[in-house]
Formats: structure tokens, C-alpha cells, sequence
């Protein structure tokens, strides 16, 4: 299947923006978050509309606000406009924040969508006062209307497509409405590039090879404005990527690496923010192959260099003003005829040589060049994005990704980023000591320390190929996907980190300079 119709973009609708009285919103459901325990201001105007079921709902328990629960209700007033009121919880005000607030309103975008409603507008006033809380919501009715099912005939297996509002107070001063309008702009890019991760991790292995995924990284990146290079296998064995090589040799399919330079008008310094995501569009294991149960979620492998791609899309939007490159090196881990053995040894880019000890370690391999390559490209501050173990899950489960990475000071801002964007993460060590894992007989290092503190050897790792720059890792390997379908979140990919690397280009003014 290699004719494509890019279905791919067809994940997101526009978020509206509409100041009006409540009653005269024009809706198939109007939303109302409540705080936890808290009776909003609207709560009691909204109940005489609803012939008094709301705040009956509200005494008796049957919704208290709890976060991600819903109640709804039919309007009976004919005086309003909205055909039913929905309360979504927010959560305690003690967790109050941006999180909430996102996971708030996804989870009514998901609970209007499965009852096949249109139109849905959510009431931003008194609970949610100010424009954070505004592109938070954005974020998440936009992230509510990603579809995983595309390749279904059945066309009324596809929930109906929503009309997104945004009702804000009516008597905002002019200059406040403009904060609100940018605020809901900004989120609705951030989730519309969220669900671009999303749609590309999701796309079967046949559909979306090493070069076709090029492909859509040209198109996507030229309509963005981004300058797009894409190296092809002649331009990478010239650069001597060894490790990447080596990876793609057992796949009939070559391997690319993509390139996408983001230049602002007037950049703030001399600083070049390079994200790298791995690309791995399918994993077998190569010769160290995987069980076969589980395996075709392996075409998600590709995760982090679907973040890098949409988070160079939502820069390009966004426009900060540091430079950034992106890169991603694409493969197929396949166990042909000419594929690496384990005991091997290959020649990194910049010369490390590494011993193969399980080719199913190949995402930090292909990784290791491409560092090398952000490096050579100019970056000064490093992140790299990968579905890299299977120890992180050990650790740290399905909710959380894990952060590695050096200095201190660069970690910590990755990590209250990735933190306010929605994408928890939890920082890991990496102490010396666990290099001692890695040690080889006959090379510079091995491509695997063992079981134990398997992330964090991973980490150590592609740390050898960073140069010593600012470099943060975040191991996506359990938070890529969503196994179980939440309230929040629908199963399938997530399109982890898209939210935090486009967030962190907007930080630059806190770097440190160099030798500061």
C-alpha cells in the first residue's frame, strides 16, 4: 500500500473563539468545568435551564466535580440557545493546573464524540479566568479529535467530526480578547502538531517505510517554511554513519535521515536547539528477535522522530526566536541475509567503535549518529526523543517517561517543561559507575550493559555521542502508546513530547551562556 491519500492530516478541527451570554450559545452540548466540591458562578444561571438538575446532581453526589467525570443534562429553557449542559470535572483545586485543565477538556471532546454530538462549546469564565488556562483548553478539545480507526470501511464507524467553541466572557476589554485569541491559537497548534505524532505513529509499517515517511517529512516541513534535507544511504555511508548503516542492512528497505531547520527572523543568540527522535518505522529485533506477541506495535518505534517532525511543525508556527534542528534517522530493523550479527562491531560517525551484543538495541545505535550529526549541523543544546526500553516501564510504568541527561540545569528545565506541557516525565540517574556496564573487550563500548538499570545504560550511551553539550533523553518507550482507553486519553499513540520540545524552543532566554 504505497499509494497514499495523506489521511495523516486529517486530525484536527479548528478551535472558535465566541463572546456571548450563555444562554445565547448555539450548541449541540455546552461544557462547564467545575472544580472539585466548587459550585461555579455560571452553575446556578446554567440550572434554570435545566429545569434545576444540576444543582440537584451536584447536593446529591452524583457529580462532585471529581477530575475526568461528566454529567449531562438536556436544556429545557427555550430561551437557550445549547441543546444540553455538560459538566466536566476539573479535579481538586490542591491539583489545580494546566494538566487538569487540558485533561478536562479532552475528556469532554472524547465524551461528545462517542454520543456523535457536532458541535460543542465550553464556558471558559470564573473557573478558568485567564489565557494559559485558555490554550490549555485549545490543547485539549484539539487532542480530542484525533481518530485512530482510518483504515475502517464501515463510515459510520468514525465518530462525527465536532465544531469546536471557546465561550469567553462578553465583556472582555479588547486588548484581554487579543491574549485569549493568541493563547487559544498557540494550543490549538500545539495539539493539532500533537495529533500529526499521533496519526504517524499510528500508520501500519507498509504504509509508512523509511522513505515514505521522507516523503511526508519534505511535504510537511516545506508547507511549515522549515529548510528540509533529506540524506539518502550514498550521503550517509559518506558521512560514515556506521551505527545508522549497519542497522538498516538487514531491511530491503534503505534508510534516510531527514533534516529540518527552523531559522527565525532575528534569532536571540548564537544558541541552536537540536532535537533528535528516532525513527525506527518497524522492529522486529533483527536477528535478536522479538516474541512474536506484541510485535505489531512495533510500527510505533517511530515515535520520538514523529515528535521531532511535528514539534519542528509547531516551531515553525510558533516562531521563537533561537534556531533549531531537527533530525531523525529512519530504518527498518528487519533480520535479512545481511544483517548485523551479534558480536559484531561498527564505526560510529565520529569513530566510536561499538560491539553488538543484541541487535534489538538498535534505536540507540541509529541515535548515536544522528547526535553526532545535530552536533555537526551546529547544535549547542541537545534533546533526543526515542521508544528506546523496556526498563523504563519497569520503573517508572505506562504514565510516566523517563529523563536522563546532563547538565543538571538543562534536565531540571526539560523537565518542568515536558511537566507543564502534560508530559510527565521523572529524572533518572547517571552516575559514572553505570558506564562499567558498557565496557567491551575489543571496542570503545557495547551496545548493551545487561538487565539491570537497563534505561539508564541506554541513557549512558548516546551521552558518549553528545560531545558534551546540554543534552536531556527522554525514554517514551511506555508512554508512546495508551494500552487502556481513559476518559483523557484514547487508546493508542499520544503523541508524547511534541508539546515539551516546541515549548522548550520558547526558553532559550534562560540558557546559560557558555562557561557561565
Amino acid at each position: 500500500m504505497h499509494n497514499r491519500d495523506m489521511r495523516y492530516t486529517d486530525q484536527s478541527l479548528p478551535v472558535g473563539v465566541v463572546a456571548a451570554p450563555l444562554a445565547g450559545i448555539d450548541a449541540d452540548v455546552l461544557v462547564i468545568p467545575v472544580i472539585e466540591h466548587e459550585k461555579p458562578p455560571t452553575l446556578s444561571l446554567a440550572d434554570a435551564a435545566t429545569g434545576g438538575r444540576l444543582v440537584t446532581a451536584f447536593e446529591s453526589r452524583e457529580f462532585t466535580g471529581k477530575a475526568n467525570t461528566t454529567f449531562v443534562t438536556p436544556v429545557v429553557s427555550i430561551d437557550w440557545q445549547s441543546a444540553r449542559i455538560m459538566l466536566v470535572g476539573v479535579g481538586s483545586r490542591s491539583a489545580f493546573d494546566h494538566g487538569a485543565v487540558r485533561m478536562a477538556a479532552t475528556t469532554a471532546a472524547l465524551a461528545a464524540r462517542e454520543r456523535r454530538w457536532r458541535r460543542l462549546a465550553i464556558a471558559l469564565p470564573a473557573v478558568l479566568p485567564g489565557p494559559d488556562e485558555a490554550q490549555a483548553v485549545a490543547e485539549g478539545l484539539t487532542l480530542g479529535a484525533f481518530y485512530s480507526g482510518i483504515y475502517k470501511s464501515d463510515p459510520d464507524a468514525r465518530p462525527a467530526l465536532i465544531e469546536y467553541l471557546i465561550a469567553l466572557d462578553e465583556g472582555l476589554d479588547s486588548h484581554v480578547r487579543a491574549d485569549f485569541d493568541q493563547a487559544i491559537g498557540r494550543g490549538y497548534i500545539l495539539g493539532a502538531c500533537s495529533n500529526l505524532a499521533r496519526s504517524l505513529a499510528n500508520e501500519p509499517a507498509n504504509t509508512l517505510t523509511p522513505r515514505l515517511f521522507a516523503d511526508i517529512a519534505g511535504q510537511v516541513g516545506s508547507a511549515s517554511g522549515l529548510v528540509v534535507d533529506v540524506l539518502d544511504e550514498e550521503r550517509l555511508a559518506g558521512l560514515n554513519m556506521g551505527l545508522l548503516l549497519g542497522v538498516a542492512r538487514g531491511s530491503a528497505e534503505p534508510p534516510r535521515m531527514v533534516v529540518l531547520r527552523y531559522e527565525p527572523p532575528r534569532p536571540s543568540g548564537p544558541a541552536v536547539l537540536g532535537l533528535v527522535g528516532k525513527g525506527v518505522t518497524f522492529d522486529t529485533g533483527g536477528i535478536s528477535i522479538k516474541p512474536s506477541d506484541g510485535m505489531h506495535k512495533m510500527k510505533t518505534d517511530m515515535s520520538g522522530g514523529a515528535a521531532v517532525l511535528a514539534a519542528m511543525k509547531a516551531i515553525a508556527a510558533l516562531r521563537p526566536d533561537v534556531r533549531v534542528v531537527g533530525v531523525v534517522p529512519l530504518v527498518e530493523n528487519m533480520p535479512g541475509g545481511r544483517a548485523i550479527r551479534p558480536g559484531d562491531v561498527l564505526r560510529s560517525a565520529d569513530g566510536k567503535t561499538v560491539e553488538v551484543l543484541d541487535t534489538d538495541a538498535e534505536g540507540r545505535l541509529i541515535l548515536g549518529d544522528a547526535l553526532w550529526y545535530a552536533r555537526h549541523l551546529g547544535a549547542t543544546h541537545l534533546v533526543d526523543v526515542a521508544t528506546l526500553t523496556g526498563a523504563v516501564g519497569v520503573a517508572l510504568g505506562r504514565t510516566t517517561s523517563g529523563l536522563f541527561g546532563t547538565p543538571a540545569w538543562w534536565v531540571d528545565l526539560v523537565g518542568r517543561t515536558a511537566n507543564r506541557a502534560g508530559d510527565r516525565v521523572w529524572a533518572m540517574p547517571l552516575f559514572d559507575d553505570y558506564r562499567e556496564q558498557l565496557r567491551s573487550e575489543i571496542a570503545d563500548l557495547t551496545n548493551i550493559g545487561g538487565r539491570p538499570a537497563g534505561s539508564i545504560t541506554a541513557a549512558l550511551f548516546l551521552k558518549e555521542f553528545t560531545g558534551g553539550l546540554p543534552w536531556a533523553h527522554l525514554d517514551i518507550a511506555f508512554t508512546a502508546w495508551a494500552d487502556d482507553a481513559l476518559p483523557y486519553q484514547a487508546k493508542g499513540p499520544t503523541g508524547v513530547a511534541v508539546r515539551t520540545l516546541a515549548e522548550l524552543s520558547f526558553t532559550s532566554d534562560s540558557w546559560p551562556t557558555a562557561g557561565s
